[in-house]
Formats: C-alpha cells, structure tokens, sequence
C-alpha cells in the first residue's frame, strides 16, 4: 500500500487538472480499497491498444493514460516518418467521453505537428479501418471498448494497410509509451492540423461496401429484415448500405436506435448474447421477418437470428454464420474460376469446418491467434494471394480486403444476400447451413466464459489456466487426447508417440487439447475483458439434411458430457 499510495501522490502534483487531484485525495483519505484498484498497477497499452474502465488513476481510461499512449505514438509515427507530413485518422463510437478522449487524442497528435483528420461524429470501426487507406494516413485510432459494459473505455490502434498494429511496429510503440511520464505529453493542441471529416468518406465507405457486399440476391423486395444498433454507431452505416443494396423491408428497433453509452435496454451491447437481441427476436415474430441481424456498439461484431427448420427465429453462433458466409463466397469465386491463390482465414479456438471446406475447394487455409489483426496481417504478408473472406468465433467476420478488420456493415449485407437468395430458391439461411454440415461434416461448437474480476480474479484466471496445463486431460467422452498445442511454448506434442511439432504463430498463453474423434477443447484467457474462456468443439458426420435433428441432439448431449467432465 505504500508503493501505491506514493503513486498516487505522483498525480497530485500542478501537472494534472483540479478535478483530478480532488478525486485523488478523496481516495487517499476515505477509500483505500478503491485507491489500490486505481493504482496497483498501470493499465498497459497491450498489443492493439487499451481498453479499461474509466476513471482517474494509472489502472483507468482517462486523459493521462490515454495521452501518454498518444504522445509514444506520435514520437514513434515521427521518428517512422521523418520526412513526411505525417496523418493520423480517429474515430469514436457510443460511449462516455468517447467524443471528448477522441478530441484530446486529435490535440495532442496536433500538437506535435501531426495532421488529424477527426470525425465530427461517432463512426463504425469498420469505417475507421477503411479511412486509413481511403485517406492515405499513416495510423488511425478508434476510440471504443467495443461490447464492454458502460463503465468502460479504450482505444484501438491501425497501421499504414489499415490493419491494427501488429509486430514489430506493437512493441516498438510499446517500448517508446513505457519510456515517457506523464509530464512529457504536449496538449498544446495545434488546430490548424486537425481537419473534420463526415460525408466523403461515408460515401466512399457507403459505396465499397455495397461493392464488395452485394452479389444480386434476388427477391429482395419480399425479405423482411429487422435490425437493431444495440445503441452503438452501426446506426450510421448499415440502413443506408442495405438501402442502396436494394433492400426496402428493413424494420429498424427505435428504441435501441439512438446512440447510448449507457445501453439501457440490455444488459449487455454484445451480440453474442441472447438476451441482446430479444427485442429484435420479437419484433421479427410479430412482423414474420426472415432475419434479425444486432451488432455491437463500435459495429465490428454481428449476431444473427434466421428461422430454424420449426419456423422460429433462432440465434446462430458466431461459428455458424462464419461459414455460410465463407461458403457463398467460395462458391462465387468458383463461378468466376479460382486463380490458384486464394485463401480463407480463421483463428485457432474458431471450427475446424473451415479447414474442411478449404481443402474441399481447393483454396489455401490459413489460421491465426485469437484477435483479427492476425488475419489483417496475413493479407499484408502475403500481398499476391486474395483473400476471400474469414472469421472468428466471436461474431466477427471481414469480406475481402477493403477493410482490414471485423466488419459489420458489410457483413451484414452478406448475411442478407445469402439469406435472401436462398429464399428465392426455395431455402433458408438454416437449410443451407444444414446442407453445409452433410458436404463437409457436422461441426458443433460451445463456449464457456468465466468472468473473474479485480486484483483477486486475475489471480484466479491465472491459476486456472496453470491447473490446465500441469494436470492435462487424458480423454474427452472416452476418446484418448492425441495432441496437446501449447501456444506459451509454440509446442505440439503427441502424448501417445512423443512426437512434438512447431507451432508456427507467436507466442500465447493459448492451450489446445485434440483427441482421437477430433474434439477439441482450447482455454485462454480473454485480452480484453476480466474472462477466462473455454471453447468446446465436436463433430461427426451427417448423411442426409433429414438426420439433422437427431445428430444435432446427440452433439448437445456430448458437449454437455463434456462440460460435466470438466467441471465448467
């Protein structure tokens, strides 16, 4: 307590704002347990930015931390850059502060000569991620904690391709924030240098995405969409993208229309959620939509409900609509003729279904760690190979290469198309699927998220993830465990012969076990958000659409076996 105490004092000094310094002698004085949570620790920008709960202190989004982030960014863009202008583009969604933080971002790069082009008003990632390039900046910042309750704030940072930043350039940023205090940031704004931008840029998102999105669905005119923002930026985008994709019959939810960081009418603004889109769910009963599509606040991520061979709107995971999505598009591709360098992309906890159907289609399959800076970062890499499209578990899909992050705006319109032109040819969004399990096997997958929060639940996630590894599973629903991945060691190993491969990603504290019949089941913990998470995969194979049900029953009942076993 002493270390932190004097920490604290550090911020009492006449560089920080009275407002500040009242807060923080309130807590010295009257609340020490909050006063450890503020300063036991700095809340570090990680290797895509930060993100945190808001307040003051070094454990806190607030202007400090977030400045002393944008000053070692701006020293290390100008010591990059050093014989030309350089420009930064920022973006803010919904939250608290977002607009007054992305305004204090936009001074301090200013004022240390750095052009900023600034939306005037709150902007999808999406968005964001395409500006870099559309406006030929060197970095772009959103401010956002994406699906995080109200109380939290962050920011996210992209590179030159539009991409987050990724090594080298995370660590070198990393290594130049860690060398400054707080008394080095300059917000001595210079507003010559900061330039608003809305409208041309819109249309020029607008108008790619539509490009990129569409693909002549037929009978739009008779599919009935309901789609909801959760109170989040997607509001801005994704109306008039499927306006101008020819679709007519959307029914906005007005209550969660309006832009709200304090997301009042759910519990959470996570479309991986349920209960997020129950109002959408039951609008779309009254109405007889065909499809419900919710993002989340900065509009990366997207839920979507369809009608289930009952007639029920049903929500699909993020697995699921990951790859109808990537079978359509493998299958336009295949219409026009593949090139030979073709590849889809996913993550390393996401269903192993889209290895399947790479080697199907004979295009290239790439995986990548948790996070989708990864799979922008394999575009960049391989330049002469097209990217089709990919995906992770969590919601998140990206269409091509004009966005280089999760998009969904144009995935929206993907899932629309789909959904659409499946119904004119006499299926569904869920047929199709049910289809896509016969072709490539039958893929089922859970997950489990373990919330732990504070000093205490850090220490928790962490022994739970050692306990994992150190007393290994030996088999899953009595099939022997073949390989255990361990990402901390970028080692696979094979328990029964002793044969141990590389694992050619950075490291991770990422631990994968695989058995004889192809379960898998991956532990990590979350890089955002207080979480340990455990992802569940299984499957077998299915013969004919009409066996669905009954394969689809004895799945549930594995992977609640599984859980049993694991004690989740």
């Amino acid at each position: 307590m002493d270390s932190i105490r004097s920490t604290a004092q550090t911020w009492l000094t006449d560089f920080f704002d009275s407002e500040t310094k009242k807060e923080i002698q309130n807590l010295i004085e009257n609340d020490t347990e909050e006063l450890k949570e503020r300063f036991y620790k700095d809340l570090e920008f990680g290797t895509g930015g930060m993100r945190g709960m808001m307040g003051v202190g070094t454990n806190r989004i607030n202007k400090y931390t977030l400045g002393k982030n944008t000053q070692g960014l701006g020293n290390y863009l100008k010591r990059t850059y050093p014989t030309e202008e350089v420009k930064v583009v920022i973006a803010y969604d919904c939250r608290h502060n977002s607009d007054t933080l992305a305004r204090t971002v936009s001074e301090i790069l200013s004022a240390n000569g750095i052009k900023v082009f600034l939306f005037s008003e709150l902007r999808t990632t999406p968005e964001l991620s395409f500006a870099v390039k559309h406006l030929n900046c060197h970095a772009g910042i959103v401010l956002t904690a994406s699906h995080n309750p109200p109380e939290y704030n962050g920011y996210k940072v992209y590179w030159t391709d539009g991409g987050q930043i990724v090594p080298p350039q995370d660590g070198e940023i990393i290594a130049e924030i860690n060398s400054l205090s707080f008394e080095d940031i300059n917000f001595e704004a210079n507003e010559s240098l900061i330039k608003l931008i809305d409208k041309d840029v819109d249309e020029a998102f607008f108008k790619a995405s539509v490009s990129k999105g569409s693909f002549n669905a037929k009978e739009k005119d008779n599919f009935k969409i309901v789609f909801t923002s959760l109170h989040g930026t997607s509001i801005t985008a994704i109306p008039e993208v499927l306006k101008r994709a020819g679709y007519k019959n959307v029914t906005i939810i007005e209550e969660q229309a309006t832009p709200d960081g304090n997301f009042p009418t759910v519990k959470s603004p996570n479309p991986e959620e349920p209960e997020a889109l129950e109002m959408a769910i039951k609008k779309a009963e009254e109405i007889g939509a065909d499809m419900v599509v919710g993002t989340d606040p900065d509009s990366d991520r997207l839920g979507i409900a369809v009608r289930n061979l009952e007639g029920k709107i049903e929500l699909l995971n993020g697995n699921q609509t990951m790859v109808l999505m990537t079978k359509f598009l493998l299958d336009k591709y295949k219409e026009n003729g593949f090139k030979g360098n073709e590849f889809i992309a996913t993550t390393i906890v996401s269903t192993p279904m889209m290895e399947q159907m790479a080697k199907a289609y004979g295009v290239e399959f790439k995986t990548a760690l948790t996070g989708f800076k990864w799979i922008g970062k394999m575009i960049k890499d391989f330049p002469d190979s097209t990217f089709i499209g990919g995906g992770e578990e969590s919601f998140g899909y990206m269409v091509g290469d004009f966005v280089r992050d999760k998009d969904a705006v144009t995935s929206t319109l993907l899932a629309c198309e789909i959904a659409a032109d499946a119904k004119a040819n006499g299926s569904s969004f869920y047929k199709n699927l049910i289809d896509a399990y016969v072709d490539f096997g039958f893929y089922k997958e859970k997950l489990i998220s373990l919330t732990k929060k504070g000093i205490s639940g850090a220490e928790e996630i962490k022994q739970m993830l050692v306990d994992f590894k150190e007393n290994p599973v030996e088999s899953v629903q009595g099939s022997k465990v073949i390989w255990i991945e361990d990402y901390n060691t970028s080692i696979a190993k094979n328990v029964l012969t002793g044969e141990e491969k590389a694992i050619n990603l950075p490291k991770s504290n990422v631990l994968i076990y695989e058995t004889e019949d192809g379960t898998r089941i991956a532990a990590r913990p979350s890089g955002t958000e207080p979480k340990v998470k455990f992802y569940i995969s299984t499957n077998t194979k299915l013969e004919k659409a009409e066996d669905y049900k009954s394969v689809n029953s004895q799945l549930d009942t594995k992977i609640d076996g599984i859980l049993s076993e694991l004690n989740l």
